[in-house]
């Protein structure tokens, strides 16, 4: 599959509106590793090969294990490696990614409210939403994974 366009030059507003929104997400009370997780888990449910790879490296160079990250896909089976934190944060991407199947649910929202506030959920929303639009960006356009 060969690349289509680069979004950066072809729509440089609409690549710099995302840029601000990714500073924004820098600024927010998640660590790195909880943003990685979101990122990685949002990417293996989207397919995105060039985000999955940016964000598995990432995750590696915060500190995250091999494991935990070859595990993400079945965090449920082996939720003894993720925090209850890290298992909400995990539902909630995969709820709001697959946002037609039923959205977040009550059941989830309400388990965030056990380790968020209002405003830490509005930030995990918004991050998921950024990975997620990122996702459609780097499918769309067909962005190639750097080979090594």
């Amino acid at each position: 599959m060969s690349a289509r366009f680069n979004m950066a030059t072809t729509d440089a507003a609409a690549y710099k509106a995302m840029l601000g929104l990714e500073g924004y997400l820098q600024t927010i009370s998640l660590n790195p590793i909880q943003k990685e997780l979101i990122k990685i888990r949002a990417s293996q449910i989207n397919g995105c090969a060039f985000c999955l790879d940016m964000h598995t490296k990432d995750a590696v160079k915060y500190g995250e294990t091999p494991q935990r990250i070859f595990l993400l896909n079945a965090w449920r089976e082996a939720a003894d490696f993720y925090t209850a934190e890290e298992q909400v944060l995990l539902a909630m991407t995969e709820e709001i990614t697959l946002i037609s199947q039923k959205g977040l649910t009550e059941e989830t929202y309400q388990k965030a409210t056990q380790f968020f506030d209002e405003s830490q959920i509005a930030q995990i929303i918004m991050a998921i939403v950024a990975i997620n639009a990122w996702n459609r960006i780097g499918i769309s356009t067909h962005l190639q994974v750097p080979k090594n």
